[in-house]
């Protein structure tokens, strides 16, 4: 398990640095909201930023790819849970995905920024 945490680590530190590149702050990482973990919660200008960091090593696409409506709609959840604890409106926070894809040697293919991604609902 120790290796898996170690990739989701690097994983993270990658898109926290280009989301900070593209002027976003970092305010809180792996931050737990009941059973859900949400990776990065940042903020953009004057919205909260819920991030869920996929890394996978392998052919391009597979970290993106590993996403899917279930996550999608748990990292909902979390976000309103926490918007809840701390006084926030729910109007003013989104979800966004970093996939990060790593060569077999470790280094970062490409990184790929997913802002505002929608929820599926469950129908």
């Amino acid at each position: 398990m120790t290796a898996r945490r170690d990739l989701g680590d690097f994983g993270e530190r990658i898109a926290a640095h280009r989301l900070e590149s593209q002027g976003m702050t970092v305010l809180e990482r792996n931050v737990r909201v009941g059973r859900i973990e949400i990776d990065l919660v940042m903020r953009d200008r004057d919205e909260m930023v819920f991030v869920e960091v996929r890394t996978r090593r392998g052919a391009p696409g597979l970290a993106a790819e590993s996403v899917d409506a279930a996550k999608l709609r748990r990292m909902w959840e979390a976000a309103a849970g926490y918007c809840e604890q701390h006084g926030i409106g729910l109007e003013a926070a989104r979800i966004d995905v970093v996939a990060v894809d790593l060569d077999g040697r470790g280094v970062a293919r490409s990184v790929e920024h997913f802002r505002g991604v929608e929820v599926p609902s469950d129908d």
